[in-house]
């Protein structure tokens, strides 16, 4: 009697998991076909000069598929110059984005003064930097969870001139 109750344990068992496996594989696929906000970059430029560095903004567009408000949780980013780091940092909680649209969100870059002269000095001829700005934006999609979306822009950026400090 134990090894019959012991084939029926087995063959329920054996039920069950081919039953998660095809709703594992429903839900994969429905999950795979769900639309996700996009971003581009529009714009990256030089804004001033403070006490802590130089600071750069981009401009971050991002548009919204659904029709509710999406929370961004964080925004972060790595701004390079010929594979060197120059700039990173995150930002938490930077708002949401608004249903059915286009969100413009300013991402302000910090260049460490020390950076910003070592950069100067490599670069004095024409006064720009080639870089490539990667930003991270971690948005939160109800049932679906946290996702970031990847966005990365390369270009000429322009350095601060002596006017720029006076």
């Amino acid at each position: 009697m134990a090894e019959t109750e012991q084939k029926e344990v087995e063959e329920k068992g054996s039920l069950i998991s081919g039953l998660l496996d095809k709703a594992k594989g429903f839900f994969a696929e429905k999950l795979a076909n769900i639309p996700t906000p996009e971003a581009t970059v529009d714009d990256v430029d030089f804004k001033g000069v403070t006490r802590q560095g130089v600071d750069y903004h981009a401009k971050v567009s991002v548009k919204n598929p659904y029709p509710q408000h999406i929370p961004i949780c964080q925004i972060s980013y790595i701004l390079k110059s010929d594979t060197r780091m120059i700039a990173s940092g995150t930002i938490p909680d930077p708002g949401s984005l608004i249903a059915n649209g286009s969100t413009v969100l300013d991402v302000p870059v910090k260049v460490p003064y020390s950076i910003a002269v070592s950069l100067m000095k490599d670069m004095c001829l024409d006064w720009d930097i080639d870089y490539q700005l990667d930003i991270g934006l971690t948005i939160d999609i109800p049932i679906v969870g946290d996702i970031t979306i990847p966005v990365s822009t390369q270009g000429e950026m322009k350095l601060p001139s002596l006017r720029d400090f006076f």
